[in-house]
């Protein structure tokens, strides 16, 4: 069961919109746990509906920050707080009964759940929904509806909806085939960090897939995705870098990358190749630039 990796996200000032600071969710963003946890129940002592209150303190319950871990505890001010209308308890709630987390697993209750989120423009319901409706639980997966659901986390900014929802265009999966379509969402998903996506688009774009070749620009994000330590980007930059295709030709660089792709399983037999044809200068830059990159 694979569910959205999206980040909680408690904005504890959209219910209602409060005129003095939030010392509570200020708190939370600083590391105060304890303090945070103390003003949230204040704040429930003077209104026993502040639903935005009650998702803290679940939160805070739910990871042991502050706190002793309570599980129960933290799924019961999440019922609370969802009963209230709050969006970021009622996909907590929603995740925690697709996890089978204090009882067995809910899959209706936690689509009604994430449906009231979505409908509060929570983009990581929206992408969850997806996800569920690409599982099929027991039927035949609905593509259509996937990319639907994908399309509005998308709108929203969820930059792994973005690159669902780009996947989806380029298998013709759920949507028309369409590589424009592809490319685009595929950028909304890099621009937006999504690991994936900036693999994926640098490798579109150097390629001329569905946008003019850009060899350079393709390069830069392959970059960013090599320094992020995918095996796949550091493959492929190793690849334009023995090349000298998009970027200027390094075979020191390019020989750094193929062993750290390849430490990570990846092995290519052509740059192992190449690699082997590198003087015994050379091979020694390129063990600084290891030692250099991995911080020792």
């Amino acid at each position: 069961m694979r569910l959205a990796t999206a980040a909680l996200i408690l904005v504890l000032t959209a219910t209602p919109v409060r005129a003095e600071p939030d010392l509570a969710f200020g708190a939370y963003q600083r590391g105060y746990y304890q303090t945070a946890f103390a003003e949230a129940m204040k704040r429930l002592e003077k209104n026993s509906h502040d639903a935005a209150a009650m998702t803290l303190v679940a939160e805070l319950e739910a990871q042991g920050l502050g706190v002793p871990q309570n599980m129960s505890e933290a799924l019961r001010w999440y019922r609370l707080a969802a009963v209230e209308g709050d969006k970021n308890a009622q996909f907590a709630l929603a995740l925690s009964k697709l996890a089978g987390k204090g009882g067995p697993r809910d899959l209706a209750g936690a689509r009604e759940l994430l449906e009231k989120a979505g409908a509060q423009n929570h983009a990581g319901a929206w992408l969850q929904l997806g996800i569920l409706a690409l599982e099929g639980n027991g039927v035949a997966a609905d593509f259509g509806k996937a990319a639907e659901n994908f399309r509005r986390a998308a709108e929203l900014a969820d930059p792994e909806a973005a690159y669902s929802l780009g996947l989806l265009y380029r298998e013709g999966r759920g949507v028309e085939k369409d590589p424009q379509q592809t490319a685009y969402w595929l950028k909304r998903a890099a621009e937006g960090g999504f690991l994936a996506a900036q693999v994926e688009y640098g490798i579109l774009l150097f390629n001329g897939d569905g946008v003019p070749a850009d060899e350079p620009g393709g390069a830069k994000w392959l970059i960013r995705a090599a320094n992020r330590d995918n095996p796949v980007a550091q493959n492929r930059l190793a690849r334009i870098l023995f090349a000298g295709r998009g970027l200027k030709q390094d075979r020191v660089e390019a020989a750094k990358w193929n062993i750290l792709a390849a430490s990570a399983g990846l092995r290519d037999a052509r740059l192992d190749g190449e690699s082997n044809k590198l003087t015994p200068d050379e091979r020694k830059k390129v063990e600084q630039a290891l030692k250099t990159y991995l911080g020792k």
